[in-house]
């Protein structure tokens, strides 16, 4: 079987008998994908691993309830998301009586990553998008980084796709000012 064939990892998933053999092609297909979409959001390496670990389990655990009214891929980037913004929530609450607050925790742990291979204006333009705020962060990064379609997002997000392009320019113009000021 084909990794790319959704029908048929969606008939293994409502096959009770196969429920890991479902759950392993999955983790195939979408562990990538996911890993790097909760990365660009904790920045961290370690703490990605960890919430893609928990996206797995969470989803494993709820494999039986998708009724595939939506792509498993929209369903895992909600899982994602939800787990990431939660861990994302108590960081920060952790740092709300801090000097400095999380966004600049991440900023310097992008600095010392040893696994950011890219150059300062690649670090400047990452450091611009820890600036904004979570939501126009996770819809800049969806957008840029994956390409991933307006309608898709809005159901992943459970937002309207207006809402989302709005985001999104909101995000830009702030990233250019950010850089033009640097």
């Amino acid at each position: 079987m084909k990794l790319s064939d959704e029908k048929d990892i969606i008939a293994i998933i409502h096959d009770p008998e196969n429920k890991n053999k479902a759950f392993d092609l999955i983790v195939k297909k979408y562990g990538e994908t996911l890993y790097f979409h909760i990365r660009r959001m904790v920045i961290d390496h370690e703490d990605a691993n960890d919430l893609l670990q928990d996206t797995f389990c969470k989803a494993y655990e709820n494999i039986h309830n998708f009724r595939a009214e939506s792509a498993i891929y929209t369903w895992l980037y909600r899982i994602a998301t939800n787990t990431t913004l939660n861990f994302l929530n108590q960081k920060k609450r952790l740092y709300i009586f801090s000097v400095n607050n999380y966004s600049e925790i991440l900023a310097s742990k992008l600095e010392s990553d040893p696994y950011f291979s890219g150059d300062d204006i690649q670090k400047i333009f990452h450091k611009a998008i820890l600036k904004l705020p979570p939501k126009q962060q996770l819809v800049f990064n969806m957008k840029y980084f994956e390409n991933i379609k307006y309608e898709d997002m809005a159901e992943i997000l459970s937002t309207s796709v207006g809402a989302l392009k709005a985001s999104y320019h909101h995000a830009v113009t702030k990233i250019e000012k950010y850089i033009n000021d640097f």
